[in-house]
């Protein structure tokens, strides 16, 4: 069982994943909710459901954006067991009380709802952590936690201090994250880690991997590979109660069963004669030299899945002809394993498995230029010589090998992450400068989302005001207020060129203007704008705000209604306008979806123009996933890569993913497929 630590940290992606498509249809639940509770709120509550919602339905990306985030964030500090870091300022007392009660009910209402699904997740986790009697309060996926990051997200997203306390009270099993599909997934995750229901009996030396029946009810009862999966290898019912020694004797001792035991033994003695040519052997050989009715079917079944296996191997294209006849010669090694193992088709993390995986990413990443003096290719050809040497007599050496492989894995990323520290670092810097920017897009758009701001100055703060808020948001950890100063100078901008009906507001209007303009030139002198366009908008500015000044103040009612409705529809022309001028977002493609699997360790082959294809390794991924770094082997810089680039290349074929990573489960699905199709695997 891998490390109980190391494997919560890759339930995070996993509950994410689960998590994070769920996002954007919440959003909308969530503003239709408080579309209804604006019917119901008294006072000021009502206008501010109405224009959260508003804020919700316009801006479902920056929301989801927020979310995501916060989420990740808040797993990673509930697995570390940390306080979750928060830059939010604290309700009023009363209303921080009023959050508590609310979110504690939401939770238990979901948990309730969910009782078998995260009983069941509480007792895996207490046998990964060597931990009996595991509570709820100590699950790092607790449904509190992802309603509490609905509520702070909440408060991240909406600027009005005033409508923070919305939320909260919404909350509940049918307005949340569904909890099914994440407590499923990281079940199933554990399951096919081998991580059982309850902890066994006594330790064992060697893992090994839970009965094929277990791990395959542990997984997606829907999932038709599964499903043929279980028709081939069916695991025989154990006998219920205490069995006499004499009249009705366990199935282990029924006449069917010591048939195939016996064919069985046959079978593999016959292999082992077969050595040298199996690898050039058909499944259909190997059949034609078993009597028909001798070979179960089982084991019929398990002989034409490890022969597409190999095969796939056989035909990869990406593994050098050097190191792809070895893994070749584990056929019969693995085959054995297999016919005495029916696990292996069932679990990613079975022993066996694992090998073959493990030794396919070794030879992909094998520098030929270096040939054996690279020190990947002693490692690689001990490997697979112990496996073909011991097998027979010690099937742990799978397991043993397997933690060899581990270990020099972990020291190659840990000495890649290290000489291309420099790079990694100004990758950072360029995410961080990434979520600056949309942080601050976001900020501008909700200002000039409604479409009441003046012409000029919405182009200006999406021109010029970005960048300034980029600059603060990337200052933050430095200068904390800069962020604060921007935004307020920004609304102060706004408020400045909406009309001033009073005198009193005139004169305010007169009184703010020298430290706005003041505060205005300070930020647009450190974005170094000093081209001619500067002085035509602050021109313009100064026209707009005399013509504010010296409008007639005597203004009748009818006409404060006839420049309310003109101003009401100039805004709607220019929401629309804005509207039409927008790119829609493209729905995420295959491409997009890849970018999102990838881990760092996989290879992709690189076109360049002119150039033959270079194939370099994933050597890191930054926090947020905007950024990929890749190496050659021997860890220099080759190629940094944002998210939508690196999709970008792969539509167009400039990438290509070098198979690795599931290699045995594809195979699997391929033959699988195969079967349902053509009848069997007789072809395999």
């Amino acid at each position: 069982m891998d490390d109980g630590r190391d494997v919560l940290n890759d339930l995070i992606e996993v509950a994410t994943q689960a998590a994070n498509p769920q996002i954007e249809g919440l959003t909308g639940r969530l503003a239709d909710a408080m579309r209804t509770a604006a019917t119901h709120a008294q006072g000021a509550d009502a206008g501010l459901y109405l224009k959260s919602a508003e804020l919700l339905k316009k801006n479902r990306y920056p929301f989801y954006y927020v979310v995501a985030s916060r989420l990740a964030a808040a797993l990673e500090a509930e697995v570390a067991a940390r306080p979750a870091e928060d830059s939010l300022p604290a309700l009023p007392p009363d209303v921080e009380i009023d959050k508590k009660l609310c979110l504690a009910k939401a939770s238990q209402a979901v948990e309730r709802e969910h009782a078998e699904r995260l009983g069941a997740l509480n007792l895996r986790l207490g046998v990964l952590l060597g931990e009996e009697g595991f509570p709820t309060v100590r699950n790092p996926f607790r449904p509190q936690v992802f309603l509490t990051v609905l509520h702070d997200a909440w408060r991240e997203f909406q600027p009005d201090a005033a409508a923070h306390h919305l939320l909260f009270p919404l909350l509940g099993p049918r307005l949340c994250l569904d909890m099914a599909p994440i407590l499923h997934a990281l079940n199933t995750a554990l399951a096919k880690r081998g991580v059982p229901l309850h902890a066994p009996a006594a330790p064992v030396a060697v893992p090994v991997p839970a009965p094929a029946a277990s791990m395959a009810s542990a997984a997606v009862d829907n999932d038709p590979v599964l499903q043929q999966l279980r028709r081939l290898f069916p695991q025989p019912e154990e006998p219920k109660g205490d069995r006499p020694l004499s009249g009705d004797f366990p199935s282990l001792f029924q006449d069917d069963v010591l048939q195939q035991a016996r064919a069985r033994h046959d079978l593999l003695q016959l292999l082992s004669r077969m050595q040298d040519r199996l690898a050039s052997l058909l499944p259909a050989d190997i059949r034609r030299a078993v009597p028909e009715a001798d070979l179960a079917p089982a084991d019929d079944a398990a002989i034409g899945l490890v022969a597409r296996i190999f095969a796939i191997i056989r035909s990869n294209p990406h593994l050098p002809e050097a190191l792809k006849d070895p893994i070749l010669s584990l056929h019969l090694p693995v085959l054995k394993a297999v016919l005495g193992d029916h696990a292996f088709f069932f679990s990613e993390s079975h022993p066996v498995r694992r090998s073959i995986e493990l030794l396919v990413r070794l030879a992909l990443g094998w520098d030929r230029r270096m040939g054996e003096t690279d020190p990947l290719y002693p490692l690689f050809m001990r490997s697979v010589a112990r496996i073909v040497d011991e097998a027979d007599r010690h099937v742990g050496v799978f397991a043993e090998v397997n933690a060899e492989l581990d270990a020099y894995n972990k020291r190659e990323q840990t000495a890649t992450e290290q000489a291309l520290a420099t790079p990694i670092a100004r990758a950072l810097k360029q995410e961080r400068k990434l979520q600056a920017q949309r942080a601050a897009r976001h900020e501008v758009a909700l200002r000039i989302g409604t479409g009441e701001v003046a012409a000029f100055v919405e182009t200006f703060l999406e021109d010029k005001w970005v960048s300034v808020l980029t600059l603060a948001y990337v200052a933050r950890d430095e200068k904390p207020h800069a962020v604060d100063s921007a935004l307020r100078t920004m609304d102060e901008l706004v408020w400045s060129v909406k009309p001033k009906i009073t005198a009193e507001e005139r004169k305010e209007l007169l009184s703010r203007l020298p430290p706005m303009i003041a505060m205005l030139n300070k930020w647009l002198d450190m974005i170094k704008w000093t081209d001619e366009g500067r002085v035509q908008f602050f021109t313009e500015l100064a026209r707009c705000h005399a013509s504010l000044v010296r409008a007639p103040l005597e203004v009748s009612p009818q006409r404060q209604v006839e420049l309310a409705i003109a101003a009401a529809q100039q805004a709607a022309e220019r929401r629309e306008l804005r509207r039409a001028s927008q790119q829609p977002v493209p729905e995420p493609d295959a491409c997009d979806e890849t970018v999102a699997r990838l881990q760092s360790g996989a290879w992709l082959c690189f076109r360049e123009e002119g150039r033959d294809m270079v194939r370099l390794k994933l050597a890191w991924v930054s926090p947020m996933r905007n950024l990929f770094l890749f190496s050659t082997r021997d860890r220099k810089e080759a190629k940094s890569l944002e998210a939508e680039q690196l999709a970008q290349a792969l539509r167009e074929q400039r990438a290509q993913v070098v198979p690795a990573a599931g290699l045995v489960g594809h195979a699997i699905a391929d033959a699988l497929g195969g079967s349902a199709n053509e009848g069997g695997l007789a072809a395999a």
